[in-house]
């Protein structure tokens, strides 16, 4: 696994606290992502993965503790938050500045496979297409960081892996780095370089996922590694 200088690291969170209540989600978390690197959290229901990835966005003002990410990233949620009165290429150009925002929208869009859908209405995709909609509205802004909160758990599984495949050759092409937030054991295998387990407010596990790419469940090594991960996320593997 690569290593990487402190001030070479994309994101840097120390001692990351957040509670609701009485209730601590978040209580002194550290984690880093390196520059191209994508890392996965995983952790039970409730656990702060959500939590955590807000407060890296900005999102959450009462977050407390030390966070450094890049000026520019992208966040893209498990709902694709397309403004349903504004055309396909002008949710994607929202709020660009800059020479020509629709014309770099129509770019990003057609990376993700939609450059013909720019003049449709959101209400006129289906949901593989809206959140390939997002994606574009995340990357148009050549983010050096994304931000991922369960990007594709409302998919159906033919969809999702499509969507995991597309994410893996823009990261490829474009050499951000990501922070995905996921329930979904393979999904962190496939596309992560390490996955982290949060539990009890902090980072409970790391664990490194070296197998070349592109990868495949039947992979060597795939299914050891996913049993141990259930394992540590209390899913007990027959």
């Amino acid at each position: 696994m690569a290593t990487w200088a402190a001030g070479d690291l994309t994101v840097r969170v120390t001692g990351l606290r957040r509670s609701f209540g009485d209730t601590v989600v978040l209580d002194g978390a550290d984690l880093t992502v390196g520059p191209g690197e994508v890392v996965a959290l995983l952790g039970g229901s409730g656990s702060g993965k959500s939590t955590l990835l807000r407060a890296l966005a900005g999102l959450d003002a009462e977050a407390t503790g030390q966070i450094t990410v890049p000026a520019h990233y992208g966040v893209v949620f498990q709902e694709h938050r397309l403004l349903p009165w504004k055309r396909v290429i002008d949710n994607v150009a929202l709020g660009l500045i800059g020479t020509d925002p629709r014309g770099r929208a129509l770019a990003a869009l057609t990376e993700v496979g939609l450059g013909d859908r720019g003049g449709a209405w959101p209400a006129e995709l289906s949901g593989g297409q809206a959140q390939r909609v997002a994606v574009a509205r995340a990357l148009v802004r050549e983010p050096e960081l994304l931000l991922l909160d369960e990007p594709f758990g409302a998919l159906d599984a033919l969809t999702r892996l499509r969507m995991q495949q597309l994410l893996e050759r823009l990261r490829e092409r474009h050499g951000f780095a990501a922070l995905l937030v996921t329930h979904d054991v393979d999904e962190a295998l496939l596309l992560a370089d390490r996955a982290l387990v949060l539990d009890g407010g902090r980072i409970a596990e790391e664990i490194p996922v070296t197998l070349p790419k592109p990868r495949h469940q039947d992979d060597p090594g795939f299914g050891g590694l996913r049993r141990r991960l259930l394992d540590r996320l209390g899913v007990p593997v027959p």
